[in-house]
């Protein structure tokens, strides 16, 4: 089956992209509100895009009211922030931050989570996270009059003990257990992997 994505709706769209394109990592955003309030959402559509200069892209796009999300606001005006990344034991706490709150209203305080503090940015981190990303504003590009990529440089990386073994700087598979995002209100797990050989011969 072909399917021409210009002969389709953007709701259609967004169902086949985020159908297709799976399992996504999830970019648990915190930031500080103008006015002092911890803020923190999750956005799937999210990568790490470069190692030399670490870099990670998020997409936002619009509150379901038009708005710009309260997220964009606070990197927009500060240029900096947190991408936490979610394990199997902070999934419920990101799932009650993905609600629509007034500006007002602290997703921490909602979800039961604590406003870390950060090493390099004026932004939280999330206390509860398996590992946070320190990141300044590399650029911000407009995409289509309402979506925005944010190109994040990553400044440094905070991680739960255990996570990063401090001589070769790998990740503990057995102490790390990130969760994906699929579609509509399933996730999934990374408790199932395999190998395949890390070199082929020639």
């Amino acid at each position: 089956m072909d399917l021409r994505l210009d002969e389709v709706s953007a709701h259609e769209r967004y169902k086949l992209l985020i159908g297709l394109v799976i399992p996504r990592p999830i970019a648990w955003i915190s930031t500080w509100s103008e006015n002092g309030i911890a803020n923190c959402a999750p956005f799937s559509f999210f990568n790490v895009f470069s190692e030399d200069p670490p870099l990670c892209v998020i997409g936002i796009n619009p509150r379901s009211d038009g708005e710009t999300k309260h997220s964009l606001k606070n990197i927009r005006r500060t240029g900096e922030f947190v991408v936490n990344l979610v394990d199997e034991a902070s999934a419920n706490a990101m799932h009650i931050s993905s609600g629509e709150f007034a500006e007002e209203v602290s997703e921490f305080a909602k979800a039961g989570l604590t406003p870390g503090t950060a090493a390099m940015v004026k932004h939280p981190r999330i206390a509860e996270a398996a590992a946070c990303l320190e990141c300044r504003v590399e650029r911000l590009l407009e995409i289509s009059g309402t979506r925005v990529l944010v190109l994040g440089e990553i400044l440094l990386i905070h991680a739960r003990e255990g996570i990063i073994d401090p001589r070769s700087k790998r990740i503990s598979e057995e102490h790390y257990r990130p969760i994906g995002r699929l579609f509509a209100d399933r996730y999934c797990t990374t408790r199932q992997r395999f190998n395949l050989p890390g070199k082929l011969p020639a």
